[in-house]
Parts: C-alpha cells; sequence; structure tokens
C-alpha cells in the first residue's frame, strides 16, 4: 500500500517531543513514547503496523486530524499490555488521564 501522507507527519517528525527513536534499520523502528498529563500530541502518522509494549497508561483521547474523536480509552475496559495496530492516519492523542503515558512501539517495515 502506498502512504497517502506526507513525510512531515511522520511521528518522529510532527512529534518530537513525544516520539524519540532508539533504533532503526530496513526491517523495524523501535519508538519510545511519553505524553505527560495533559498533553496533546500535535497531529501525525504511523506508516507501518506496529507492536505497541504499554509501560504505563492512562487515559487518552484519540481525535483524527479534523478533530473528531476516534477513540476514548475511558469507554472500554483496559487492554492488555500489549496490542498490535496497523499504520495510523494522521491523529492526535491528548492524555487525559492523571498518569503519564509511556510505551515502545515496534514498527514493522514491509
Amino acid at each position: 500500500m502506498d502512504f497517502p501522507w506526507p513525510d512531515a507527519l511522520d511521528a518522529v517528525i510532527a512529534a518530537p517531543k513525544h516520539h524519540k527513536l532508539i533504533l532503526e534499520n530496513d526491517r523495524v523502528r523501535v519508538l519510545d513514547t511519553h505524553i505527560p498529563t495533559g498533553d496533546t500530541v500535535p497531529v501525525h502518522t504511523h506508516r507501518w503496523p506496529a507492536v505497541y509494549y504499554v509501560i504505563q497508561s492512562s487515559d487518552f483521547i484519540r481525535r483524527d486530524q479534523d478533530g473528531n474523536v476516534t477513540f476514548d480509552s475511558r469507554t472500554v475496559p483496559p487492554g492488555p499490555a500489549a496490542n498490535f495496530l496497523e499504520y495510523l492516519p494522521p491523529h492526535s492523542v491528548e492524555n487525559v488521564g492523571d498518569r503519564e503515558i509511556h510505551l515502545i512501539s515496534v514498527e514493522l517495515k514491509p
């Protein structure tokens, strides 16, 4: 699949305060993500499917690039510590909980 969004929206470029690149090669890219309480991550994308491992969770709201809510963690039971997600189109994440969100993502390149 051709990724339809510009490289400028890549998480590391568009939201470097929240996403730190800790490893990249031709097969994987590993990001360390921190979202402090009350912070909103700017609109960004994740080009590849990934395994997300949650080190510390908190309630959050994900919105699309137009500001529409696409997910609110407060509306579902807590999930497992590890999840698999396909690529993510342009979105923002707001930490509405009482703890910092900290996760590691392993993006799988084609």
